[in-house]
Formats: structure tokens, sequence, C-alpha cells
């Protein structure tokens, strides 16, 4: 049964999602705090993909030869935190748009109708652009 978390703990909790979406950038403030929420994100997938390791090598040394039949789930699943378990930093999202992604206004650019032909560059619409304090477009 899970503890209850205590006041102190409480307040200190992030409540920021891990994400630029909606983050005014001449607000300093809630622009750090979503830096914050994006490299502990990635810390938590990275420590997350550390704890199955550890896992692994204890069910490879407990299973010795049996380990690629018993440990496959694990090894599996190790495949799979590997993948995203790389401490990127934020600035590239912070930076750079990215067309799939939610835009601030909350549609998917790609389904919005706002694929680039082949061969161009992909630009920020003027009023995403200022939504999110960039102003070269």
């Amino acid at each position: 049964m899970p503890t209850p978390e205590s006041e102190a703990f409480l307040a200190r909790k992030p409540t920021v999602p891990p994400t630029f979406d909606g983050v005014d950038y001449n607000d300093t403030p809630r622009l750090k705090a979503a830096q914050d929420a994006i490299i502990r994100e990635q810390w938590v997938k990275c420590m997350m993909a550390r704890l199955v390791r550890e896992e692994l090598g204890k069910c490879y040394y407990r299973e010795g030869v049996n380990h690629l039949e018993k440990c496959g789930k694990l090894r599996e699943r190790y495949f799979q935190a590997l993948k995203e378990s790389k401490i990127r930093g934020y600035l590239f999202e912070q930076q750079n748009y990215i067309p799939g992604r939610q835009d601030p206004v909350g549609q998917d650019q790609v389904s919005a109708g706002l694929k680039q032909p082949e061969g161009q560059i992909a630009t920020i619409p003027a009023e995403v652009a200022k939504k999110r304090g960039n102003d070269r477009l």
C-alpha cells in the first residue's frame, strides 16, 4: 500500500508538464520550470533503464545457461528503454518547431494540413511563432 505523501513533499512536487506547449518565452519562471520538467523526465527514463539493466544482470546470473529463455521479457524491455533513455537536454525542443507534435493551439500540425511539399523546409506559422516567443521565421 503506498504511503501518503507529506505536506513538504507535495509543496515541492513539480506541477509543470515536460513540454514547451503553451509556455510564454518571456515569462522566465515558467520557461525555467518547463526546462526543469523536461530534464527531470529524461533523467527518470534514464534511471528506469538503469533499474531494468540491473534486473537483467541479476536474471542472467540467476538463470545461467537458460538466460535466453528466462530473461527474454527483461531483455526486450531493456532494449525499449535504451531507445528513450538518452539525456538530450531541452534546447532542441525549445528552439525548433517539430511538425507532427501538438502546437500551442492544440492542433496536430500534420493533420491540420500544414504539411510542406517535398524539398521545402517547414516554417512556423506566424501566430504559433508569436505565442512561442520566436520572432525569427
